[in-house]
């Protein structure tokens, strides 16, 4: 097992509030070898890579390349490439899925609208349908970033792949390396880390049933980092596992400690005091850190029900 993932185990570094946040992701299929920055240092046309990062700046969407699990000798450009878009907001998730033998065509879709939820532009441009598969199943496997997610999410990717889960992609980066194997699940947008097969497994079935498995489960990429500890919290208190049963609707402070209003759709309320921590003993944060670090941890404090009366305050 690889250096940073061993060490984060060992000193059990919390995972809860360390998913990427997005509130949509747009996924293109490129199979072959990729860089460490893979949109512009894989086999895509890095000119197209630097606009595709240029064109998503600024929004909430999250352009990541996926590959099916295997090896991953070029095997030259793909007539037929499979593209994805999720948007993971409590009340419009949707997940839409298109083939497409012009990558470029990426660039004429409407970002800003992608990450408001407006799916439009995705179905207009690449004839975009819903998807009617099982979930994704994202595995950072992209070990050019950091090797713990080739040394531990390929070997998950392809026991996951060989055990006929067929919505299973391999993903080139969704942070937090020494949380490996990490995963993304589509379309509630909810992040593992240290996953097994068997939790995957039984998480993508949650999902088919619109549940949310908390175990070992990092946040939803929808919010910030706060919003993901709080909405966890929230969960694990009143043992509430529907996915788009809770939603965050205010935070507010700023870093070392925010207090975050969590509902619910039946109107209840809750407020949630986060903090922000250090993590020690200082430990490498990825395993090519040439200096040890203190990453920061989402502490929860308090979780209180609000009275009604309390909603305005």
């Amino acid at each position: 097992m690889s250096a940073c993932a061993t060490l984060s185990q060992n000193l059990d570094e919390p995972v809860s509030g360390t998913a990427a946040t997005a509130r949509t992701w747009l996924l293109l299929e490129q199979p072959g070898p990729w860089g460490a920055k893979a949109l512009t240092s894989s086999h895509l046309d890095p000119a197209l890579g630097r606009a595709l990062e240029a064109a998503a700046e600024g929004t909430s969407v999250r352009i990541a390349l996926i590959r099916r699990p295997g090896r991953h000798a070029d095997p030259g450009a793909p007539h037929l490439r499979r593209v994805y878009a999720a948007h993971t907001t409590p009340g419009r998730v949707w997940l839409h899925s298109a083939v497409t033998t012009d990558p470029r065509q990426l660039l004429n879709l409407d970002f800003a609208a992608l990450s408001r939820g407006d799916r439009s532009t995705f179905d207009t441009v690449l004839r975009g349908r819903p998807h009617t598969g099982d979930p994704l199943a994202l595995v950072c496997t992209n070990g050019k970033r950091d090797r713990c997610c080739a040394l531990l999410g390929r070997p998950l990717a392809a026991e996951l792949a060989a055990s006929e889960v067929s919505g299973v992609w391999e993903v080139t980066h969704l942070g937090g390396h020494r949380f490996s194997p990490t995963v993304l699940v589509l379309p509630y947008g909810y992040a593992y880390g240290r996953a097994a097969a068997h939790t995957v497994k039984e998480v993508l079935h949650g999902v088919q049933d619109g549940r949310v498995v908390v175990e070992g489960c990092r946040g939803r990429s929808t919010w910030e980092r706060p919003g993901q500890a709080a909405e966890l919290a929230v969960r694990r208190a009143v043992g509430e596992y529907t996915a788009d049963a809770l939603s965050v609707v205010g935070t507010h402070g700023a870093a070392p400690r925010w207090e975050v209003t969590v509902a619910h759709a039946d109107g209840r309320h809750w407020r949630v005091v986060v903090a922000q921590g250090a993590s020690l003993p200082p430990r490498p944060e990825s395993c090519g850190a040439s200096v040890l670090g203190t990453p920061g941890r989402m502490d929860v404090v308090e979780v209180r029900q609000l009275a009604a009366t309390a909603l305005a305050s």
